[in-house]
């Protein structure tokens, strides 16, 4: 698995500089096969916030959890396989974005790696 990144900038309606970054994973067939056989499609890799249990119940509640929703970025493995573009508000945002989703796709190698050898054996010189 490689991981593919790219920064770019646009602007905003009010001129203000929007950060983007593109990611992507290319994955093998064997990665490929083994995210389908263990169903890893939906496991999420990096999310920016969590929302807080007790967030209002009843039309409230529904409309700050879809509010919610709209405005956090969450990053799953079916995202990574196939690409995602996330905006940021400044450099510093977009840089701390990457780190996270370079060690969450990191630690997501360690499992593919794992799930490969189910069933078998693994040599690992010392």
């Amino acid at each position: 698995m490689n991981l593919l990144l790219r920064r770019d900038q646009r602007s905003s309606v009010l001129g203000n500089a929007v950060f983007s970054l593109e990611v992507r994973a290319d994955i093998t067939p064997e990665e490929r096969a083994n995210i389908a056989r263990y169903k890893l499609g939906k496991s999420v890799l990096y999310t920016k916030a969590e929302l807080v249990e007790g967030s209002g119940r009843g039309l409230l509640g529904l409309a700050s959890k879809l509010a919610f929703k709209a405005m956090n970025i969450s990053v799953t493995v079916d995202d990574l396989a196939g690409g995602k573009r996330i905006e940021c508000k400044d450099i510093l945002e977009m840089l701390a974005v990457e780190e996270q989703i370079k060690e969450a796709a990191q630690t997501f190698k360690q499992v593919l790696d794992a799930a490969a050898h189910f069933g078998g054996e693994e040599v690992i010189a010392i």
